[in-house]
């Protein structure tokens, strides 16, 4: 018998798959993916298909999960508004605390993971560093609503919970709608198959502008490190990769990686440019006998415009987390050539 069972919630993202290797690599746990489209069951790994909107499909599909011992929550629900944001993001981490945490006698965690929407940070310039000790904001604000459930149903409960909040996650899941890595390896590729430089596309001042990242296995480690670790028990953690950089250094160096030079800056929506790019996606793949990936799973051109689109400083205080014993990093431009080489040998770019 494995020592944990952990369910993960959301576990196609970009965090949650990487959350879902980094477990079955620690060899002790049992892992149970959730997903609205489930999956294929691999080693340790069991993929489960619910609706966590619907609180029936919850209770009759995860009904049956006495033995976990680990919540990861992972899960996200778009919609146009911020304020649209709230009603399924909170229902959705409900209806699986209502569901689980009754049966699940021997529940030791919850982890949920937020971001720096908590500080503001998606709203316009906020204060830097972002500490986990700054106050929130006026709300509406899905992340805040759903730590404060968390703490409320936590009261008197033998089990703990943690809330992790990365900077921007770079990772390589396909078919993501939050994926920056895809998005720039992909805009890039195209750049040189139509033999232009790469330009920046920003809002004019994003392109000097402080920003940090967070690398996806790091979160994985620190996630768990966080959920397994008693002294960080109920307890928001800011985890960064431990550097902060500009676009205007890192960019070149990314073009560089994929043999172009740069331009200077022009600022222009991806989403609007990349719309029509599906016949030249295509022809890429047939040209470079690339691997036969649908056009709308590369395609995170929104939220690669929003990221671009910050021109204020981006960046967070992770001493918390070493004071608390996690001590991991992550230098990004080495995280950055490393994600773009694995795409590459996976046939995902030329």
């Amino acid at each position: 018998m494995k020592q944990n069972t952990a369910l993960i919630v959301g576990a196609h993202g970009v965090i949650g798959s990487n959350l879902a290797s980094h477990l079955a690599a620690l060899g002790n746990w049992d892992i149970v993916g959730l997903s609205r489209r489930g999956g294929s069951s691999q080693g340790s790994v069991r993929h489960i298909a619910v609706d966590l909107l619907d609180i029936r499909d919850a209770r009759e599909t995860l009904g049956g999960l006495h033995d976990v011992t680990h919540i990861f929550y992972a899960a996200y629900q778009d919609r146009p508004s911020w304020a649209e944001l709230v009603e399924p993001n909170v229902a959705m981490l409900r209806n699986v605390v209502d569901t689980v945490e009754p049966i699940a006698r021997n529940l030791r965690h919850i982890s949920l993971m937020q971001g720096y929407k908590v500080y503001g940070a998606h709203l316009g310039p906020f204060k830097t560093p972002a500490r986990e000790t700054d106050a929130n904001h006026m709300p509406p604000e899905f992340n805040a609503d759903q730590q404060d459930l968390l703490e409320d149903r936590q009261m008197g409960k033998s089990w703990g919970w943690s809330a992790l909040r990365p900077s921007v996650v770079i990772g390589q899941a396909l078919g993501n709608p939050m994926n920056l890595a895809i998005a720039i390896a992909v805009y890039a590729s195209m750049s040189k198959e139509l033999g232009l430089p790469l330009r920046f596309p920003g809002k004019a001042g994003a392109y000097d502008k402080i920003i940090e990242m967070t690398d996806a296995g790091l979160l994985a480690r620190a996630t768990v490190w966080a959920a397994t670790d008693e002294r960080c028990a109920n307890q928001a953690f800011n985890i960064t990769n431990g550097d902060l950089f500009r676009w205007n250094e890192m960019w070149p160096k990314i073009a560089s990686s994929f043999g172009i030079e740069t331009a200077p800056p022009l600022p222009m929506s991806l989403d609007t440019i990349m719309a029509d790019k599906q016949p030249l996606w295509d022809k890429m793949k047939a040209r470079h006998g690339l691997a036969d990936t649908p056009y709308a799973d590369v395609s995170s051109w929104r939220f690669a415009d929003f990221v671009f689109g910050w021109d204020y400083d981006f960046f967070a205080d992770g001493t918390k987390a070493r004071r608390f014993g996690f001590h991991d990093f992550v230098d990004t431009e080495e995280m950055f050539m490393r994600t773009f080489s694995e795409l590459r040998q996976r046939r995902i770019i030329p």
